[in-house]
């Protein structure tokens, strides 16, 4: 019996580039300028713990300088290899075009399992190849910004920050090297919880629009929809727990290392991310049903399917069995080309990746134009706005007086309408400003072209075009 061919993260990303760039009117030179990677680098550097000297060996990869600063995430994990760096960095072009951030495609990583290291001795690693990054400008507020991924967070970016710092004490926008740190290291309101929310705005943007929620079998809104998340790190808890709170989504299956909790009655997100926090996994957990196959509550029945942990998890092996006919990629890349071809074959409908999980950078882009600007967003004209809206509340109450009982204002409405609008606020609207309109580009060509069958294909042609139209603008 013949084994099954999957091709890699890296030949699925060029494979579903290849489809779309042979739908677009490209000259041959400048597609394949667009599709490859411009540089790798890799470093090993060595950092003494515990009385030796351990090599680690991290990587960054430049996929493209169309735009500058290249921006993207720093992952930690022991599987990082410069195949699926530079795959992610080519991701992270393709997204960053889409939802229109003003940045080329970049990415890192850095082979090691961080749990295997106490605080201080990953702050020394983190320091350590922060160094050997910034003093090649592979983090510079102005050519290449790196943000968190899987494995870090706002303490590594914190570190990493502070490292460029005390490299360049001249430069004042240092803080703009990084972005994903904490609020008191010049981070921005909503970036922990911004792709999960970018999830969110996603699904509720396709689900404004009838004939894309026909296509995949589905009607009505978000209310009672069944969701199965796949992962429940950052993106998947916050994706499954505004969904749930705020959406009225059924949760009806997590998946986590250790298994799978199901329960059709729906699942309390918050009373499991509490349980993985203090117990390290789902085992045990009593208000739903554990399974030890994960996977086989990946092919159970439910509306919507959001893999957020790892590439590649929805491939050959499995695509025919997936039931749901709705999947939405909040991971990168976890559906492979060949799964891809499989499902869309069956008719099932992929918000896909470079859309999908681009609230992370969204928000980022947010941070780095704050850091540059040196402001917090709404303290300019947050109590002007204020003082406008009393202008209004005042006649109204004074019309209120008047007109006594035949009319009054709604309870509440004076509190609401007199605040003016914080940074969270502010965050929440771009985003969702963002997500709506990458969606709606992608949309426009999935419905106006005969050719293109499906989202990804759609968000490619977006993408790629507006790239290339970058290229052209520097004499291409």
């Amino acid at each position: 019996m013949t084994a099954i061919k999957e091709p890699s993260f890296r030949e699925s990303v060029d494979l579903m580039f290849n489809r779309a760039a042979s739908l677009m009117d490209l000259p041959p030179g400048l597609e394949e300028k667009i599709r490859v990677c411009n540089a790798t680098y890799t470093v090993r550097f060595g950092v003494r713990l515990r009385g030796e000297i351990h090599t680690f060996t991290g990587y960054r990869s430049v996929h493209s300088e169309h735009m500058e600063p290249v921006k993207g995430g720093i992952r930690y994990a022991l599987a990082v290899n410069q195949d699926e760096v530079e795959a992610l960095a080519a991701l992270m072009t393709y997204k960053c075009a889409l939802v229109e951030t003003p940045f080329g495609g970049s990415k890192g990583g850095l082979r090691i399992d961080p749990r295997q290291y106490e605080e201080h001795e990953l702050e020394q690693i983190t320091r350590r190849f922060a160094y050997e990054l910034a003093k090649r400008d592979l983090i510079n507020p102005s050519q290449n910004v790196p943000a968190p991924d899987m494995g870090t967070g706002e303490r590594e970016m914190a570190w990493m920050a502070d490292q460029y710092a005390r490299m360049n004490t001249t430069d004042i926008n240092a803080r703009a090297s990084v972005t994903g740190k904490p609020l008191n290291a010049g981070g921005i309101s909503g970036r922990v919880e911004a792709t999960g929310r970018g999830i969110q705005y996603a699904l509720r943007e396709f689900f404004r629009h009838p004939e894309d929620v026909q296509k995949a079998g589905l009607s009505g809104k978000l209310d009672g929809k069944r969701i199965i998340v796949q992962g429940l790190g950052n993106v998947g808890y916050h994706a499954a727990k505004f969904l749930s709170e705020e959406d009225g989504s059924r949760i009806v299956g997590i998946i986590e290392w250790d298994g799978a909790l199901y329960n059709p009655d729906g699942i309390d997100v918050e009373s499991v991310h509490q349980w993985i926090v203090k117990h390290g996994g789902v085992s045990n957990y009593p208000d739903a049903t554990h399974s030890a196959e994960g996977a086989e509550v990946l092919e159970a029945e439910c509306d919507i399917l959001i893999p957020a942990a790892l590439e590649g998890v929805i491939n050959l092996t499995n695509a025919e069995r997936i039931k749901a006919p709705l999947i939405i990629e909040a991971a990168n890349g976890p559906v492979t080309a060949g799964a891809d071809e499989i499902l869309r074959k069956k008719g099932t409908v992929i918000i896909p990746d470079m859309y999908a999980n681009a609230g992370g950078v969204t928000v980022s882009y947010f941070e780095w134009v704050k850091n540059l600007s040196h402001i917090r967003f709404g303290r300019m004209q947050r109590r002007q706005e204020e003082a406008r809206h009393e202008l209004i509340v005042s006649e109204l109450e004074r019309l209120d007086r008047y007109l006594g009982e035949a009319w009054s204002m709604s309870p509440n409405f004076k509190a609401k309408y007199l605040r003016g609008a914080d940074e969270l606020e502010l965050v929440r609207s771009g985003l969702d400003d963002t997500m709506r309109i990458a969606y709606q580009s992608m949309r426009e060509v999935w419905h106006s072209r005969d050719d293109v069958e499906d989202l990804r294909t759609a968000a490619y042609i977006v993408a790629i075009d507006r790239v290339a139209k970058s290229y052209r603008a520097k004499g291409l």
